[in-house]
């Protein structure tokens, strides 16, 4: 199978969690708006193409089928990439994984953007500093302890007892906030090493390490999710 991934340009965001999938796993896939522009997903947004039409990017072309948000892509590439293990048990707990990645990736997109998306940072920010604040003290140590307790829960070393496409995306979870917020991960990081440690596994993976070395792999960016600003960090 042949796989096209639709994603703004520019910048990682939701997009990357997929595209570390196809990445690792060694997929045939083509980048197509990296290709041929923006503007190129238009035709699926508006509704004049086949398949269901996706409310936004990330989505995923596979033959006819077109799949959007991630956790349901990933679900969806899991067993045929071999990025989630056999049994439907398994499969299902990867899918709440995700999902709850989702909801952390939402806070901290919201972190920045705490009024409104259509805004920009600069006229938010009084409201940014205090989500930042409620972010950094309450519900990192909430979410990323949970985390910690699942890779131990799975033996120490993954998410789910085996490499999975939840693996990956704590990866990139784990890169993104130590570079949006560098003091705070510091301070958190005593309480967090299996997850630091699979972070670390995964960036050596022969998949994911070429796919980091090349120019594939789009910087960490103010257009993106994990957005480093240094008034919105603390330890």
């Amino acid at each position: 199978m042949h796989y096209h991934l639709y994603y703004w340009t520019g910048l990682q965001g939701r997009g990357e969690f997929v595209r570390l999938a196809l990445e690792d796993a060694g997929a045939d896939y083509t980048d197509v708006a990296r290709e041929q522009g923006d503007g190129v997903m238009q035709a699926f947004l508006q509704g004049r193409h086949e398949g269901p039409r996706p409310f936004a990017p990330p989505f995923l072309k596979a033959g006819r089928l077109v799949i959007a948000q991630v956790a349901n892509i990933l679900h969806f590439l899991g067993p045929t990439l071999e990025l989630v293990p056999d049994a439907e048990s398994r499969r299902i707990q990867a899918l709440q994984l995700q999902l709850t990645i989702a909801d952390l990736v939402a806070e901290v997109h919201d972190t920045h953007h705490p009024v409104a998306t259509s805004l920009y940072y600069e006229d938010q920010r009084p409201e940014a500093k205090r989500r930042a604040q409620e972010l950094r003290e309450n519900r990192l140590p909430k979410f990323l302890g949970y985390f910690e307790s699942v890779v131990e829960d799975g033996g120490g070393k993954h998410a789910l007892r085996q490499h999975s496409y939840v693996d990956l995306s704590l990866f990139q979870l784990m890169r993104g906030l130590a570079h949006m917020f560098p003091k705070r991960m510091a301070t958190l990081a005593p309480d967090l090493p299996l997850l630091h440690a699979l972070a670390d596994r995964v960036e050596q993976r022969p998949g994911i390490a070429a796919y980091l070395a090349s120019e594939r792999r789009v910087a960490f960016n103010t257009n993106g999710i994990f957005r480093h600003y240094p008034e919105l960090d603390a330890a």
